[in-house]
């Protein structure tokens, strides 16, 4: 079976390289790797491809999914939990399977948030390029205690889970809102209205799906109702912020500080070396600007555990097609549509 990987880094084909030499699945299924993204341009480099395997900025629109269907393309398999970027009706009336990694290290994720809010609270990323330049003075790096505060995540699914767990050994109070809560989350936190969490929490973390009922969730309406000086993060899918509304909090001064791991717009920008570049997007410029704004570059994910774990649901997904069984992490099967 030929399947071309999309957006690959090269950090991708060391631990696909490791799975298949651990697996003996490299006799039954042959890779090549892409480092361009899946578009309607780069569609064509999957001809004579049984399947692709893409990340989260890889576009499969219904265009896109034609082209692929034409050039005999039956199967997709995202090495990611999200699927916003997928039609998924168009897949499957083009009669195409699609399955994902719907968990990986979902404490990775947890913890970068974790890294972020103390990043951002303590400062330490411009006391690091102070004391590097030998200035040891500590006005301008105040932050605030996070035992006692409160800390609100909104969605509680593994990841949101896993956060919570860290927040309450932090000594955290912690508020959770999700239309489809986790049960264990009780044993944690407090289940609250949104608007309750947002009006309470000293840090509000975000760790729910892109989806149309998400859209930015986060816009002006929200942010006026959050607390004055708070701390908002992101490591879930930009597209839950309302950029240009996070923009006039700050300006505001009324949104404390800003972490994000994840930018609507980051397609063209992520994963990539932009350093002799002038990046264009000037959404993405002015945030930049603010000092009390921190940006990483989608790398939430990125452990040894959690790529591991990515590679090898991927051929778990891979093999389930190839002999005919239906995967548990199947959004497009032969049946139909399973979210």
């Amino acid at each position: 079976m030929k399947v071309t990987v999309f957006s690959a880094q090269p950090y991708d084909r060391r631990f696909f390289d490791l799975c298949t030499d651990h697996s003996g699945t490299e006799s039954l299924v042959s890779f090549t790797y892409q480092s361009a993204a899946l578009t309607q341009e780069t569609a064509a480099l999957a001809d004579d491809s049984d399947g692709v395997c893409v990340f989260v900025n890889d576009v499969l629109d219904a265009e896109v999914l034609t082209i692929l269907a034409r050039q005999g393309v039956t199967l997709i398999v995202l090495r990611c939990a999200g699927f916003n970027n997928v039609d998924l009706d168009k897949a499957h009336a083009l009669g195409m399977h699609v399955a994902r990694v719907p968990a990986y290290s979902p404490e990775a994720v947890a913890e970068h948030a974790v890294a972020l809010i103390q990043t951002l609270n303590r400062r330490i990323h411009r006391a690091f390029n102070r004391v590097r330049e030998g200035n040891f003075q500590l006005d301008g790096l105040l932050g605030m205690t996070l035992h006692g505060k409160t800390v609100g995540i909104v969605g509680t699914g593994k990841i949101g889970l896993a956060l919570a767990r860290i927040m309450k050994g932090f000594g955290c109070r912690v508020l959770g809102h999700d239309p489809y809560p986790a049960e264990a989350f009780k044993d944690i936190g407090t289940l609250v209205p949104l608007e309750t969490l947002l009006s309470e929490s000293d840090v509000v973390s975000l760790h729910c799906p892109l989806l149309p009922a998400t859209h930015h969730l986060i816009d002006a309406e929200a942010l006026a109702s959050m607390k004055p000086g708070a701390m908002l993060i992101n490591t879930s899918r930009g597209g839950l912020i309302d950029t240009p509304a996070v923009i006039s909090a700050l300006k505001m001064r009324h949104l404390g500080a800003l972490a994000i791991d994840v930018y609507e717009q980051e397609g063209g920008i992520f994963f990539n070396d932009h350093s002799d570049d002038i990046i264009e997007d000037d959404i993405f410029q002015r945030l930049m600007t603010f000092p009390n704004v921190l940006v990483t570059g989608h790398q939430g994910f990125f452990t040894q555990e959690a790529l591991t774990e990515i590679a090898e649901v991927t051929f778990g997904n891979i093999q389930a097609f190839m002999h005919g069984h239906a995967s548990p992490n199947a959004l497009v099967d032969a049946d139909g549509v399973h979210v």
